[in-house]
Formats: C-alpha cells, sequence, structure tokens
C-alpha cells in the first residue's frame, strides 16, 4: 500500500471515527431519546438542529468520498480491516473527550486490534 493511499483509508477512518464522536456529543446534549406516536416529530428536530450531530453527519460524508477514493487504490481485504483502527482512535477520544471508562479489559482489546492492523497493513 503506497503512502498516499494509507493516508486515504487513514483519513476516511479518521473522519468516520469524528462522526461517531460528535454524534455521541450531541445525543448527550439531548439526553435519552424514547421515541412515542406524540414526541417523535419534536424529537426528531431536536436531534437534528444539534451542532454536534450536524457536524457529525458531515463527517461521515467526507469520510464516504475519502473511504471510496481509498477503496479505488487498494484491495478491500486490506482496506475493510483497517476499520478497526476506529476502534481505537474512538476508545481514546470516548475517554478524553467524553469522560468515558477505558477498563483494562478494553485496553488489552485495543492492544490486540492494534497488533492485527499492523499485520495486516505490512501483508
Amino acid at each position: 500500500m503506497t503512502l498516499p493511499t494509507f493516508g486515504f483509508i487513514l483519513t476516511g477512518i479518521f473522519l468516520n471515527a469524528l462522526a461517531q464522536l460528535l454524534l455521541k456529543a450531541g445525543t448527550n446534549a439531548v439526553g435519552a431519546i424514547h421515541l412515542t406516536a406524540s414526541n417523535w416529530f419534536e424529537t426528531g428536530l431536536k436531534v437534528a438542529t444539534q451542532m454536534p450531530i450536524i457536524g457529525g453527519l458531515g463527517c461521515y460524508v467526507l469520510s464516504v468520498v475519502v473511504w471510496i477514493i481509498g477503496l479505488s487504490r487498494v484491495d478491500v481485504t486490506i482496506a475493510y480491516p483497517m476499520l478497526s483502527i476506529g476502534y481505537i482512535v474512538n476508545a481514546i477520544g470516548a475517554w478524553y473527550f467524553l469522560g468515558e471508562a477505558v477498563s483494562m479489559q478494553r485496553m488489552l482489546a485495543i492492544g490486540v486490534i492494534v497488533i492485527g492492523v499492523v499485520l495486516l497493513a505490512r501483508s
């Protein structure tokens, strides 16, 4: 995999991870969502007007564009497993920005993912 191709793949992964973190920040601002027949429109409007959610959706759109470019240059059997890097980025981002707990078991699982991604990238 060439450096520019790896850059597209990695950019797509980071944008996707950022989208997840922004969506979570937006839902944190809204609170738990409980849709009913009487509140679906009001709840949908509240969710749709959250800036982090709008930003997260924008990151998703950009991540798909960048991902398609990267995917056009590398086998899907290489690119798709690389998405696992997103687990690492999200765990660190959720801990740092959202204050979520990252237990020792989660860190060990992330370490296994890192080893797998390194092996895959070198193949």
